[in-house]
């Protein structure tokens, strides 16, 4: 069995390297940088088809239903109804940036007219709203104020004042404002730098003056209140202003843009990662890392690269994402995290901008076979190819399905990242160096750089099958070393320039080629893809299967049917191995047999758009199957009752399902004990939120944690007061659920409920809410 330790071993030996634990950075000139994208061309492909479907999406967009707010805003009348979703809420905007950063890339890579047409539009629009405003400001957020929606630049306003508050996932009553600004900010950067549009650049300054006018004058523990709620990648922003302007203002603002709390334990190479909300930390080391790269400050550096190794050596699934809830869990936890809400798609999206960085540094392959691993399984399976839609989680747990978004209601930061990492597939296949031409990734394409006198074809079956050639159509009449990934998984590849078997230099992961290239050489590459094994760190029987780059799982049937089966388990002497697959005649596909003696069939994971799938899997010895085999049958049994009887879950403490809900925090504010996040709500105090009901017979159902069972709150449900037997907290580390009955008549009959919890002479740590129908056997529900 290879673990994910072992599988990254190189990565680990490497960065481990450092007694600082940074990469160290080659001289100003010979670092490798990516060939520029306009020189790539796609070639058919699941990568092609991924591009071609989000360029449509793009284009179904109008810049003028995301700039509603916008205009409003600044005094101006809005010419088009607001998109639905998350644009219709108090974080309108963010879609916007990411529109803009998608955008951007597709004319970079293709010179699309058509988009870049759509693009000049959306900026002239943008400059005619910040003209009005006068002062830089460009925004669409808004925020709730005395029952009243009003526009989101009070709440800048009132932060240049120095009132600055959070209950933990706002600020200043306003969803996540600055998160929103940077999306902003960096759409405006990469319309400048990738597009070329003129019209950026003026835009960009005022958006960035703005801001830094409003923060520049805050102190430091002003500045962390701020920073406590989640930002994005301002740093990163104001990073690269300064890269592009040369004004120290812009790096001034950029590192004082530094969320202590978070970033200091990750310069002095301490994991607490644990509970806290994932993607709202990685950004912050994507900018960290750029910020190495124009200050050599090695604490930069050193957070960013132990920031990556950490997060992908000892938060990571099988395919390469992280998070489940959208939080981080503790270090080489996984088994019992395995769900419906793993891996969240914008963690991929920066975990892949913050592996460029780190590559940049120290151009290993074993950088490449991560952001492989990332791109094959979670990247693809994160969009489906025939109409462009987005998933927010890429769930994991046995029997689940993809959730897609709606084209026009939905906008959930997964979409908008989503728009980006579908634009950008041909940004990372071909990488330089003065002397180099480096091929990271397997990816049908054509490279075409005159400046460099080089031209070639990548045709490969890649990711099914481990065959690639490179033909050479054009190259300088002089040596040039072409150097080709020899990805981690490959077992004993081989390799041919113009038929014949060489034996290359290997250097840092690489097969380099040193020689005077001709049009019509060919280099010929075989990678042999093997099944391996990848057991969770934390339980060596819960195992997931990977054929080469691809991570396999199992067809439990179509998304349209209700999974009523067992989640499949296996029966094997000893560790399960390779050899519990058996192929099949098509490529990548295999059978196994289950424990209780059915047929499995595997497939790539990424493939099953429309499939429940399997990807971990419980294993088992003969005798321990024996004895375990009615216990797995029966939790199995009770884990899909509840699935069956739930009306409606709320996680406390995590900011989309609470966005959800209509969540009313009080005075509560976001915890994480006991390994999950809570609310905690001091005594007096109340929080509010709303969930789904149905008529008849109900349950409302309250997870707290068994040492907290002896300290009553009060709950009502649309005014009225639930009655309950409380127990007295007793020994043991464990969850205790509170079940309280909803009657079936009156309020009962509306499709919403309203649930108030109020704290009485305890504090109330509260970690989820179910509303429950009743227990088919009509029994009265208990503690």
């Amino acid at each position: 069995m290879v673990s994910r330790r072992e599988l990254l071993a190189g990565a680990s030996a490497l960065v481990l390297a450092g007694p600082a634990f940074a990469l160290a950075r080659p001289a100003s000139g010979e670092e490798v940088s990516p060939v520029p994208i306009g020189k790539v061309a796609l070639k058919p492909s699941p990568f092609a088809d991924a591009f071609a479907a989000n360029r449509r999406y793009l284009l179904s967009l109008d810049p003028e239903r995301f700039l509603h707010n916008f205009y409003l805003s600044a005094g101006l009348p809005a010419p088009k109804p607001v998109y639905g979703g998350w644009e219709s809420q108090g974080i309108a905007g963010h879609s916007l940036g990411h529109w803009l950063s998608a955008c951007s890339l597709v004319v970079a890579n293709t010179g699309d007219k058509e988009v870049a047409a759509k693009l000049d539009h959306a900026l002239s629009e943008m400059a005619r709203i910040q003209a009005a405003h006068g002062d830089g400001y460009l925004g669409g957020t808004t925020v709730e104020r005395d029952g009243k929606t009003v526009d989101g630049k009070i709440v800048f306003e009132e932060i240049r004042r120095g009132k600055i508050w959070s209950s933990g996932f706002d600020l200043n009553g306003g969803w996540v404002p600055l998160y929103v600004w940077h999306k902003i900010h960096a759409g405006l950067l990469d319309a400048h730098n990738l597009a070329g549009n003129p019209r950026a650049k003026p835009i960009l300054l005022g958006v960035a003056g703005y801001l830094a006018g409003v923060l520049e004058p805050l102190d430091d523990a002003q500045m962390q209140k701020v920073l406590a709620a989640e930002h994005g990648g301002l740093n990163e922003s104001y990073a690269n202003t300064y890269a592009l302007t040369g004004n120290p203002r812009w790096l001034r603002m950029a590192e004082k843009i530094y969320h202590k709390a978070v970033l200091d334990p990750l310069a002095a190479r301490k994991d607490q990662l644990d509970g806290l909300h994932a993607n709202t930390q990685i950004p912050k080391l994507v900018g960290l890392a750029r910020l190495y790269e124009l200050t050599d400050k090695q604490r930069y550096g050193t957070a960013a690269s132990f920031f990556h190794d950490t997060v992908t050596h000892h938060h990571s699934y099988v395919i390469g994402g992280n998070s489940e809830h959208e939080h981080f869990g503790p270090p080489d936890k996984l088994s019992n995290r395995i769900t419906e809400a793993t891996c969240e798609a914008c963690n991929s999206y920066n975990m892949l901008k913050l592996t460029r960085h780190l590559y940049r540094w120290q151009p290993h392959a074993h950088w490449f076979d991560f952001y492989e691993r990332v791109q094959l399984n979670h990247m693809l399976a994160h969009q489906r190819p025939d109409n462009g839609r987005f998933v927010y989680f890429m769930p994991l747990a046995s029997g689940a399905r993809r959730i897609y978004s709606e084209p026009e209601d939905s906008f959930w930061c997964c979409v908008g990242s989503g728009m980006e990492s579908h634009s950008k597939h041909a940004n990372s296949i071909y990488w330089s160096d003065p002397s180099t031409l480096y091929v990271n990734l397997y990816i049908p394409s054509e490279l075409d750089w005159p400046e460099h006198d080089l031209a070639l074809t990548l045709d490969t079956t890649m990711p099914i099958e481990g065959d690639a050639t490179i033909t050479v159509r054009r190259a300088p009449a002089k040596r040039h070393m072409i150097a080709l990934r020899m990805p981690g998984w490959a077992q004993n590849p081989t390799l041919k320039v113009n038929g014949t078997p060489v034996q290359p230099e290997m250097r840092n992961g690489y097969a380099m080629i040193d020689r005077v290239w001709r049009s019509g050489d060919t280099i010929a590459l075989t990678l042999p893809m093997t099944l391996a094994v990848e057991p969770t760190p934390d339980d060596p029987n819960v195992v997931a299967f990977t054929h080469g780059p691809l991570v396999l799982a199992a067809d439990l049937g179509p998304t349209s049917q209700p999974y009523e089966g067992l989640g499949p388990a296996l029966v094997a002497e000893g560790a399960v191995s390779p050899a519990a697959l058996a192929p099949t005649a098509t490529p990548a596909h295999f059978t196994a047999k289950g424990a209780m003696g059915e047929a499995i069939s595997f497939k790539p994971f990424f493939s099953q758009y429309d499939t429940r799938t399997a990807v971990y899997f419980p294993s088992f010895t003969p005798a321990g199957w024996a004895a375990k085999r009615d216990d797995y049958i029966r939790a199995q049994a009770e884990a899909r009752e509840l699935a069956r009887r739930t009306v409606d879950i709320l996680l406390l403490g995590e900011m989309q399902p609470e966005r959800d809900h209509a969540f009313g925090p009080g005075k509560s504010e976001v915890v994480n004990w006991n390994g999950r996040a809570a609310r905690r709500l001091p005594p007096g105090s109340t929080m509010t939120m709303t969930m789904d009901r149905k008529p008849g017979p109900a349950v409302l159902r309250v997870t707290i944690w068994n040492g907290d069972a002896g300290k009553p709150f009060a709950i009502s449900v649309d005014g009225t007061t639930l009655e309950q037997s409380w127990p007295k907290a007793s020994p043991g580390d464990r969850f205790v659920t509170l079940d309280f009955a909803l009657p079936d008549t009156g309020e009962q009959g509306k499709a919403k409920a309203k649930i108030a919890i109020t704290a009485l002479k305890d504090q109330a740590l509260i970690y989820e809410m179910r509303v429950l129908t009743a227990p088919t056997s009509g029994s009265a529900p208990t503690v």
